[in-house]
Parts: structure tokens; C-alpha cells; sequence
């Protein structure tokens, strides 16, 4: 069980971060070529189904994560020790949860803006609420990163 809760985990992380990556550094630079209307509309198409995956990937990751701190404590402390996280998996723990907080700020305030934009036609309203869920994706990955290198860097 422990083994397929790890899987479900990392891989949710490698959609969610992979797709960050992708969608920050080759897809918004490549659509930067294009003009206003056509770009929001093709960012708002692509990332509409971005983060219908990432909510599911990152519900998943916050969850599997919880469910694996909760086997291993119960785990130790049944055997008799004291459960003591080590420091990386707390800042997994609290940087993940972040994340997820960031995201849903993203999907469910940012992205609605740029959704209304895109609908009314607004491109000047769509430009602005574009730069904003960039510069918060730009903050998940930066925190999204620091996880992954404190993790590897910490033996887990």
C-alpha cells in the first residue's frame, strides 16, 4: 500500500510541476508571438484543461502525502519511538499545502477572471488576468522546485 500511495504522489507531483514547467518557460513564450485575442483564447483553452489535471493531481499529492505521514507516525509509535518529521518532509507538508492554497486561488479567482475576459472579449482585462495567474504560477513552481531539490537533496 505504501509503495502505491509513494506513486501516486510522486507522479501527481511530476504532472503538476512538469506542467508548470512547460507551460511557463515553451508554451507562454512561444504564444507571446501571437496576438492579444488569439493568445488569451489559446491559453485560456490549454490551461482550462491544465487545471482541471492539476486539481486532481494536486488533491492527490496533498492527500497520499497526509496518508503517508499518518502509516509511517502510527507505524513508530506503535513500535514504541517518538514520530519526529525530518525537516524536509515538513517542508513538503507545508510547502505542498501552500501550493495547493496558491492553485486554488489560480483556478478558482485568477482564472475566472481571465475566463470572463476571454468571453466578454476584453483583451485589456484578459492580458491582466493572464499576467496574474502567471506570476502565481511562477511562485508554485519556484516553491514546487525548492520541495523537490530540499527532498533529494534530504534522502527521501
Amino acid at each position: 500500500m505504501e509503495a502505491l500511495l509513494k506513486t501516486l504522489h510522486v507522479l501527481s507531483i511530476v504532472v503538476w510541476v512538469g506542467g508548470m514547467v512547460f507551460a511557463h518557460f515553451f508554451l507562454r513564450p512561444a504564444v507571446a508571438t501571437l496576438e492579444p485575442p488569439l493568445r488569451l483564447k489559446l491559453m485560456h483553452e490549454v490551461l482550462g484543461r491544465f487545471f482541471a489535471a492539476v486539481l486532481v493531481a494536486s488533491l492527490l499529492a496533498w492527500a497520499s502525502g497526509v496518508w503517508l505521514l499518518g502509516r509511517i507516525a502510527r507505524r513508530v509509535v506503535q513500535a514504541g519511538g517518538n514520530f519526529d518529521m525530518p525537516w524536509h518532509w515538513w517542508l513538503m507538508a507545508v510547502g505542498g499545502t501552500l501550493m495547493v492554497a496558491i492553485f486554488l486561488h489560480v483556478r478558482f479567482a485568477l482564472f475566472q477572471r481571465l475566463r470572463r475576459a476571454v468571453t466578454a472579449q476584453d483583451w485589456p482585462a484578459g492580458g491582466a488576468a493572464m499576467a496574474q495567474v502567471r506570476q502565481w504560477v511562477a511562485v508554485n513552481l519556484a516553491i514546487g522546485l525548492v520541495i523537490v531539490v530540499a527532498v533529494l537533496l534530504g534522502g527521501s
